[in-house]
């Protein structure tokens, strides 16, 4: 007998809503798939940090047990499927289970399948061949979709970099990227010989160097979904970078917003067609699954730019999975799963493109990463906790209630805060202190913080209280994200 094909959306749905194989994110939060688990049956979040005190049912947390130092995502979700109540919680709930990751190496793929289960994600060497910011400017070339003027090429000292931009006519003004690594701390910006030395040690040795000619640009996120069917493009969205309320990294990424208008008709239409053509390339790779593309938009030209590839879900995929489109057909991450279920389905992702384009498909929200800003160290004694919050009329910010859903959130005088950092935790420069949801925009027409953020901002981090601490016992910022 012929095995059943899903035919259209609501098959789909209806498929994840009877999914009875067990579905782990396992991840430092839950903060990249909120709310999938009201997607799909038997989807549980196994996380390093309780953001939620155990008042969300879908989230485990295991005790805290010795361990090396933390070094990257890596290692946290290494230590997790290791642990012994983790292991305990998989085995007692049966099934071969199915394992999604912000972040994963060969090990995590070794303790999966010691586990009796599957990852489902392309293999670790070939995101990490994809992620490489070379290697991500050759797969636009194959696919046309171009990146600002630029030259690839190690580098011995400043001497060779004038020679690169000499022979690719990039000018003076420079940005500088190496392979790996967030925008934040991995970008350089080079006028002169004077910045070329202070960045020195992070360019030379570092391999293939990224030498870009400096744009007057806006950055903006897209994501997108490689399937059997075609690739399915999520709206374009704005991208908070550099904020000095929320970050202390120039050119570090804080915040996204998502509405119709944020970019011209024809922007929004461009990276989307570059973005399907970018997919495309990606499944002729090898690649299939969750993608978020990067691009630069020129503010005099409107041209569009490939920034960078991101070969997974991003700290932009609590937006794109709860759009409005998203409640509409599904969350653009309920295909990924679907293409790695190994259930067969037929979709017609030009006429679900052309839906998800249309204006109406997208409503007005924010999210604000909020980062302790200042070059102190200290340790929390009181931290706002996860939940609804409320602005009053005189700008004031107070707690209102309980709740992990966002969609709770009602007016833009409320905002959904997701805690990071607890009491007792160390705060430091660059420390993520939580993530702030509202509905509106964040930022002026212009792409500057409107006064409502700053309030929102300054309201959330008033709520914290830290107690001093011995400069002897100060702890070193971690050298990765998060989120």
């Amino acid at each position: 007998m012929p095995k059943k094909i899903l035919k259209n959306i609501s098959e789909i749905r209806r498929y994840f809503h009877r999914n009875e194989e067990p579905i782990y994110f396992v991840s430092a939060t839950n903060f990249n798939l909120l709310g999938l688990d009201e997607w799909a049956k038997n989807f549980k979040y196994i996380c390093y940090l309780d953001c939620y005190d155990g008042r969300h049912p879908n989230v485990f947390c295991p005790s805290e047990q010795p361990h090396a130092e933390f070094q990257s995502i890596e290692d946290i979700n290494n230590y997790l499927l290791q642990h012994k109540e983790v292991v305990d919680l998989i085995k007692r709930r049966g099934g071969k289970p199915k394992f999604v990751f912000l972040m994963f190496d060969e090990e995590t793929e070794r303790l999966a399948k010691e586990l009796g289960g599957e990852v489902w994600f392309p293999k670790a060497s070939l995101r990490t061949r994809c992620d490489n910011k070379i290697e991500t400017v050759r797969i636009g070339n194959k696919a046309g979709v171009p990146s600002v003027p630029n030259a690839l090429s190690e580098l011995k000292d400043y001497e060779q970099l004038k020679k690169v931009c000499e022979k690719a006519k990039l000018g003076n003004d420079l940005v500088l990227q190496s392979a790996f690594g967030d925008s934040g701390h991995t970008t350089f910006f080079i006028k002169s010989e004077a910045d070329f030395r202070r960045h020195e040690h992070e360019i030379v040795g570092e391999g293939e160097i990224k030498v870009m000619k400096r744009i007057d640009c806006r950055g903006s996120a897209i994501e997108a979904c490689a399937t059997s069917q075609g690739t399915i493009v999520g709206p374009l969205m704005t991208e908070l970078v550099g904020f000095g309320d929320l970050t202390p990294y120039r050119g570090g990424w804080c915040g996204n917003e998502i509405l119709a208008t944020a970019f011209p008709p024809k922007v929004r239409q461009n990276a989307r067609d570059l973005t399907f053509k970018f997919g495309e390339q990606l499944r002729k790779e090898g690649y299939r699954g969750y993608f978020e593309l990067d691009f630069l938009i020129d503010k005099k030209t409107n041209d569009l730019w490939l920034g960078e590839l991101n070969p997974r879900i991003t700290g932009a995929s609590s937006m794109t999975n709860h759009a409005a489109f998203a409640h509409a057909d599904a969350p653009l991450f309920l295909f990924h799963l679907l293409e790695f279920s190994g259930k067969g389905f037929k979709l017609d992702v030009d006429e679900l493109n052309k839906r998800w384009a249309d204006p109406d498909m997208i409503d007005s929200w924010s999210q604000m990463v909020i980062k302790h800003t200042d070059d102190s160290v200290d340790i929390l004694t009181e931290a706002p906790q996860t939940g609804i919050y409320k602005m009053l009329g005189d700008g004031r910010v107070v707690f209102d209630r309980f709740d992990y859903h966002r969609r709770a959130v009602e007016s833009e005088d409320e905002a959904f805060f997701l805690r990071i950092l607890k009491p007792g935790d160390y705060r430091y420069e660059g420390a993520d202190l939580g993530i702030l949801v509202t509905r509106g925009r964040s930022m002026t027409p212009g792409f500057k913080l409107n006064d409502r953020a700053k309030k929102w901002i300054h309201g959330i981090k008033s709520s914290f209280a830290a107690k001093p601490m011995d400069v002897a016992g100060a702890v070193a910022e971690p050298a990765f994200k998060i989120l």
